[in-house]
């Protein structure tokens, strides 16, 4: 059975890194006065391709649920249908999609958690974050306490960072750990890769800093949330099992 599908309209269309052609997309869904989902979900895009075949695609939404809105966070993929067609499209223009979908969504009850993330698996953390830390509004985040340890390659490619700066800055609940694997001699930021700086917050959370909060009812007091390429989605995975970890604590998604 065909899903049905709903058309977004562009409504913002930003350039967050000139190196990777990364662009953030704000789309709303005219045709409704609210696009209900959940925090770490996608939508599915579909299009025609040039041999009039329909293609499907899905990205993981960049935003909180707000009203008819959503955001993605998407980069040009040499010889990519999809990617490049939704990087090329200007405000005013329209795409269809079906969902929400997906499962990649917070636990409850909430927990201390870590958000990992590499290149475009920021987007649903961007999601997460949103729901926990609204500009206006109740905060959702129970004071638990949540970590967010994203990595890539080089310091432009950095998506969101002042968002994020911003929030560990206002919110003492929330800790932003950028990592690069290839910087530049000026930065002076954590160098390397994701899971060797998801060991070392497993460690000093072990030991006590910042104090553990544990959610009443809940089989775990942590869990990992990963979204990212496969070898480092598989690579977070094995750190935190061999750190004792249950498998059941880490949920993940993953794009290749």
């Amino acid at each position: 059975m065909a899903r049905q599908l709903s058309v977004a309209r562009l409504e913002n269309k930003k350039l967050l890194s000139e190196r990777a052609q990364c662009y953030h997309l704000e789309f709303s869904v005219p045709a409704a006065e609210s696009f209900p989902f959940i925090s770490g979900q996608f939508v599915s895009v579909v299009a025609e391709d040039g041999n009039g075949k329909q293609q499907t695609r899905a990205y993981s939404i960049a935003s909180g649920p707000s009203a008819n809105r959503f955001d993605l966070c998407v980069n040009r993929v040499e010889g990519g249908f999809f990617s490049n067609r939704l990087c090329d499209l200007e405000p005013g223009q329209e795409v269809n999609f079906h969902g929400p979908h997906g499962l990649f969504t917070l636990r409850k009850p909430l927990t201390d958690s870590i958000f990992i993330a590499t290149g475009t698996g920021i987007a649903p953390m961007r999601g997460f974050a949103e729901h926990l830390f609204p500009e206006s509004g109740e905060d959702r985040s129970e004071g638990r306490h949540i970590w967010l340890v994203y990595g890539t390659r080089h310091e432009s490619e950095l998506y969101f960072q002042k968002y994020f700066e911003k929030l560990a800055a206002e919110r003492p609940n929330f800790h932003y750990l950028a990592t690069l694997s290839r910087p530049h001699e000026g930065w002076e930021g954590l160098r390397g890769y994701v899971q060797d700086h998801v060991a070392d917050v497993v460690t000093r959370r072990a030991a006590g800093t910042p104090e553990i909060t544990v959610a009443e009812g809940a089989p775990y007091d942590i869990h990992a949330y990963i979204c990212g390429l496969n070898e480092m989605v598989s690579g977070n995975r094995d750190r935190l099992t061999g750190l004792g970890w249950d498998k059941k604590q880490v949920i993940f998604e993953r794009y290749d």
